[in-house]
């Protein structure tokens, strides 16, 4: 009996530690961290003399921080609400890449705006870095709806979203589940599913599909045993002369001091490279299935004329319900419309398309 007894009081004592444990995580740290910063740091965005600048964070439902940078007019007069966007970064990039320039540039138009790093991203929350989990980058988006739906000068029933690049894909998913997204714009849009399945122009078929599952599959072994990741790089340091136009295309974006942000060091070993393991993960991402349940929102779809990821954008046009748009960017490539600001980085499109939408 003296036996169970001290039996019974560990067990006892075991369970309340655990029962504190689980009273503790499932409180949510709801702090709200929002500084103004300079934007003279940063390399690869200018922002006008008259938008400030704010690096900020906030909680997502799974307890991590999303980090991302406000940028809000000078004119705008914070005592009246105003309509807000979310924008999100290229895959594999982070906010300073691409979604600072749109963010930035549509601030000057009048929008309060809002660049997140991804969760696993830059400046975000998520161990390993670069992990692959397509639902928790749709959760970045939503979170950041919370976000800014609860701060004093914003129209919370006026929040828009635009995805560049993979995040096209995460924005469509996460406007699916959030009605609060009250207009939809993606810009030269990656189904991130879709290319991982099938590759460009639907070229891979499903034996080479499960080639590729399959070695990720023996690789976790390796990985298990090791403790550690084995990354892929997907550009090379030095180009070679007979490299495909679209590795020459990301390399002159990623591997240059165009795409790289110089201050931070986050260069391509530290953001676009990723784990055979975790790529795979993409095979169950479906994005664009039950598009059309978005409707009557609005869906801006923006794509280079000669973009190889212009697929994505048909297709998406293709399965969603009105009211709906498919806007192509004369004589431009994918990576035209990161950071062109001097022509073909589509902002008057995207102010019209807002402007029209959020009120």
């Amino acid at each position: 009996m003296k036996t169970l007894s001290i039996f019974t009081a560990l067990l006892l004592l075991s369970l309340g530690h655990v029962s504190g444990q689980s009273k503790n995580t499932n409180s949510m740290d709801r702090k709200i961290k929002m500084e103004k910063i300079s934007s003279k740091t940063f390399t690869t965005f200018q922002v006008a003399q008259d938008v400030e600048m704010y690096r900020v964070s906030f909680p997502n439902q799974y307890h991590m921080r999303v980090v991302g940078h406000l940028f809000i007019s000078k004119n705008l007069d914070k005592n009246k609400k105003h309509a807000a966007i979310v924008v999100g970064h290229p895959m594999g990039a982070v906010k300073e890449q691409s979604a600072d320039v749109y963010a930035s540039k549509l601030a000057e138009r009048g929008f309060a705006t809002l660049a997140v790093d991804l969760s696993f991203w830059g400046e975000s929350d998520g161990v390993p870095k670069n992990a692959i989990l397509p639902d928790l980058y749709s959760e970045s988006f939503n979170a950041a709806v919370d976000f800014l739906g609860t701060r004093p000068f914003i129209d919370r029933d006026n929040i828009g979203v635009l995805g560049v690049c993979g995040s096209g894909g995460f924005v469509v998913s996460a406007a699916k589940i959030d009605p609060r997204m009250k207009a939809i714009a993606t810009v030269s849009m990656y189904d991130m599913g879709a290319v991982t399945r099938n590759g460009y122009g639907k070229a891979r078929s499903v034996e080479e599909r499960k080639e590729l599952i399959a070695k990720a599959a023996e690789q976790r072994y390796e990985e298990f045993n090791s403790g550690k990741q084995i990354y892929m790089n997907y550009l090379p340091v030095d180009l070679p002369k007979d490299a495909d136009p679209v590795t020459a295309m990301y390399w002159d974006f990623y591997r240059t001091k165009r795409g790289i942000h110089i201050p931070s060091g986050r260069t391509l070993e530290t953001t676009q490279n990723r784990t055979l393991v975790g790529e795979m993960k993409f095979n169950n991402f479906y994005p664009f299935n039950d598009i059309e349940t978005i409707s009557p929102r609005p869906m801006l779809f923006i794509a280079g004329d000669k973009a190889h990821s212009l697929e994505f954008s048909q297709e998406a046009y293709k399965l969603a319900a009105e009211p709906k748009e498919l806007y192509l960017v004369k004589d431009a490539n994918h990576t035209d419309l990161y950071d062109n600001v001097t022509g073909k980085a589509p902002f008057d499109k995207l102010e019209s398309f807002f402007k029209k939408y959020l009120k």
